[in-house]
């Protein structure tokens, strides 16, 4: 099996929602007095294991002062699954890491064996034990994944049609699923999951932050 080779790899940070739980606009929050807003921490990581790094925001001129593209949402309406395609049409490389605005504590070891993961998927999703919407008892990290360029063709439609559940087209695709038995070998404490997308998740985020200084 092929191992990616460094660098191959685009990446995505999805930064057009509207922070409605949050109140403002939750990327430029700093999680310390004075320190980096949340989405330059998100931006360092993915930089990383990415040379080819975008941030998909509608306007949002702010955001140019992070030193890379803002590319706007071409699906706009459509949620994450349109900010997804927006990635992967807009890309360099054939696969793309695409990552949340309010995730501030990626794991760099994580990461990096995501982009060298070998095989032939066209996502490659980590899994979390815990409730999620289908009830099956597992979370699909769908946020903090890698997807091909190949998968457009599959998701377009379901925009058209007004289908936006992300893993909505994973039956048509080949999914590569990463177990969080091995996700906690380089992420112990599952930390790179946290979405400081509300004032409680936030206040979180901001103790995480403390206790990791």
């Amino acid at each position: 099996m092929d191992v990616m080779e460094p660098y191959s790899l685009s990446a995505a940070v999805l930064a057009g929602g509207m922070s409605t739980r949050m109140g403002r606009d939750k990327a430029l929050l700093p999680l310390v007095p004075g320190g980096p807003a949340m989405i330059e921490l998100v931006l360092n990581r993915v930089r990383q294991v990415a040379d080819d790094v975008r941030i998909i925001a509608s306007d949002r001129p702010g955001y140019e002062r992070f030193g890379v593209p803002v590319v706007p949402d071409e699906y706009p309406g459509t949620g994450t699954l349109g900010g997804i395609a927006t990635a992967l049409r807009t890309a360099r490389h054939e696969r793309s890491l695409v990552v949340a605005c309010d995730m501030p504590f990626l794991s760099g070891p994580l990461l990096a064996a995501m982009a060298a993961w070998p095989g032939e998927w066209q996502a490659l999703v980590p899994v979390t034990l815990g409730e999620s919407r289908q009830g099956s008892g597992e979370i699909m990290q769908t946020l903090h994944a890698i997807y091909a360029r190949s998968c457009l063709p599959v998701i377009v439609p379901r925009l058209v049609n007004g289908q936006y559940k992300v893993i909505g087209f994973f039956d048509q695709i080949t999914v590569e699923r990463i177990p969080e038995s091995i996700v906690r070998g380089f992420d112990p404490a599952l930390t790179g999951f946290h979405n400081a997308n509300t004032p409680e998740a936030f206040k979180a985020a901001q103790q995480i932050a403390a206790e990791l200084k």
